[in-house]
């Protein structure tokens, strides 16, 4: 083993950095490997994510990658020196797992993406809540081109981007650029790769600047919704809930809802960010209300 390769295997597989206003930048740091999604990698990243949404200073998350590319997907390397079923069985439950945990967490997570995503590193940037890209980033799922359809990474392109769009990369392994990218609604924004890095913190600034419990509610809802449960219901919970949230009250301003399970008939009341009532509405039905004062932040609640 030569020094380079020594000094390599000694740097940590994820860097994580914070900044003051609770913004966490996680770092795929495997750059002689693309920075693919070994088992190991997998298990950072698992492991980061669910210390990360457990924490309430936590305002958002970015997913970022060291070296010429963003990921490369699984670690094709690793995969055929474990030729078993069972084994990877495991790598993909794992896979998923991370990929339903990036979405449940309460944070935005942003993935800022250079270089090439492909397979399961296009899967990562589907998944995650935003996307943000150099102008050069190229995007792909074309394990087909080794015999092997992105099965998984197919669900969350197909979420992103149109069924047909999807279904064309995946079985020609065509790459598509930035600009096409950013068209089918895989990013959000596409900057000249000098520019990346500031154009991630103009969104992240954007976020951190709103009430997190709000955005943490309103990221489950949805999710929610894009799983296929009923959006109107589900948004008149959410919001009956967050009344009863006090961190609700201590964030708002003018004011928010502080009662749960409200019913249609019931009246319910609005404080501002002291306790004091502000106004109130009645429900008329499971998304609807009727407001009986002044309080122009809030029309209905579905």
């Amino acid at each position: 083993m030569n020094a380079p390769q020594a000094t390599a295997q000694l740097q940590p597989l994820l860097l994580e950095q914070r900044s003051g206003d609770g913004v966490v930048t996680l770092t795929l740091n495997r750059p002689a490997q693309f920075n693919s999604l070994s088992e190991e990698m997998l298990a950072a990243l698992q492991s980061a994510f669910d210390r990360i949404g457990a924490d309430t200073a936590a305002r958002a998350i970015v997913v970022a990658a060291a070296g010429k590319a963003f990921c490369a997907g699984h670690d094709l390397k690793q995969m055929k020196a474990n030729p078993r079923q069972d084994y990877y069985e495991q790598l993909f439950a794992d896979c998923a797992r991370l990929m339903l945990t990036i979405q449940r967490v309460p944070q935005p997570v942003i993935a800022r993406v250079h270089g090439i995503a492909t397979a399961a590193g296009c899967q990562l940037v589907a998944t995650c809540d935003l996307a943000v890209a150099a102008e050069g980033a190229r995007f792909g799922v074309n394990g087909i081109d080794v015999g092997l359809f992105c099965s998984s990474p197919s669900v969350a392109l197909a979420r992103n981007v149109g069924r047909k769009q999807a279904f064309e990369m995946l079985v020609t392994g065509e790459f598509i650029d930035a600009a096409a990218a950013r068209a089918r609604g895989l990013v959000n924004r596409v900057v000249p790769a000098d520019q990346l890095d500031a154009e991630v913190k103009r969104l992240t600034d954007a976020i951190v600047a709103k009430p997190a419990v709000a955005i943490g509610m309103g990221k489950g809802l949805f999710w929610d919704m894009a799983a296929g449960s009923d959006g109107v219901q589900s948004c008149a919970t959410c919001h009956f809930h967050a009344g009863a949230d006090s961190r609700f009250v201590n964030q708002a301003s003018p004011g928010l809802l502080r009662s749960q399970g409200a019913r249609q008939g019931d009246v319910i009341g609005f404080a501002n960010a002291t306790g004091a009532s502000d106004t109130s509405f009645e429900v008329r039905s499971p998304n609807q209300a009727y407001l009986r004062g002044d309080f122009p932040f809030v029309r209905d609640i579905g």
